[in-house]
């Protein structure tokens, strides 16, 4: 019996793609940034969304500790978790605020209904710089020190159990 050039050819192609098949199959893909925490935040420039002032990694250096919070005026999450953020920034902790995909209008607005936690509020227009802090969705925020090290990625909204332990960490 012989065996043809074009089956051996089949065959070793088809091996090959089960093989990358199996090894896709072994690396885990959930979506997991918290290998942040401990890293220093990287260098960035982001815009006000009120006037033509920027923020800059240096405005973090002057507090202890500070929450950048990333939210939209059309994200449900969002709504839920800022009453926290308004308590948290109602205990002297300092929050900065990024608009995620937004309109100013619209952000503005949202603030003006349930208050305005932020000591600065940043604008993202298409998103792109959020991924360079390692957001993805929102909300999302990550607890840096005076030192620009993470020392704490949410993931969601802040709950009652997040609002807690940030308590409990930053006094």
């Amino acid at each position: 019996m012989k065996i043809s050039f074009y089956k051996i050819i089949t065959f070793v192609i088809v091996f090959f793609l089960l093989i990358v098949f199996w090894l896709g199959l072994q690396k885990d893909n959930s979506y997991n940034t918290k290998s942040l925490v401990g890293t220093n935040l990287s260098s960035f420039n982001l815009p006000s969304i009120n006037n033509e002032d920027t923020i800059t990694e240096n405005y973090l250096k002057n507090n202890k500790f500070t929450i950048i919070n990333f939210f939209a005026s059309w994200c449900a999450p969002c709504r839920i978790e800022h009453k926290y953020l308004l308590n948290l920034s109602n205990n002297g902790i300092k929050i900065v605020g990024v608009n995620f995909k937004d309109k100013k209008e619209n952000a503005l607005q949202f603030l003006n209904e349930l208050g305005n936690p932020y000591e600065f509020v940043a604008q993202d227009v298409d998103g792109k710089a959020s991924i360079s802090f390692g957001i993805y969705g929102i909300p999302e925020s990550i607890i840096v020190n005076d030192k620009l090290i993470v020392i704490k990625k949410v993931i969601g909204p802040i709950n009652q159990q997040i609002y807690e332990e940030i308590l409990e960490n930053l006094k």
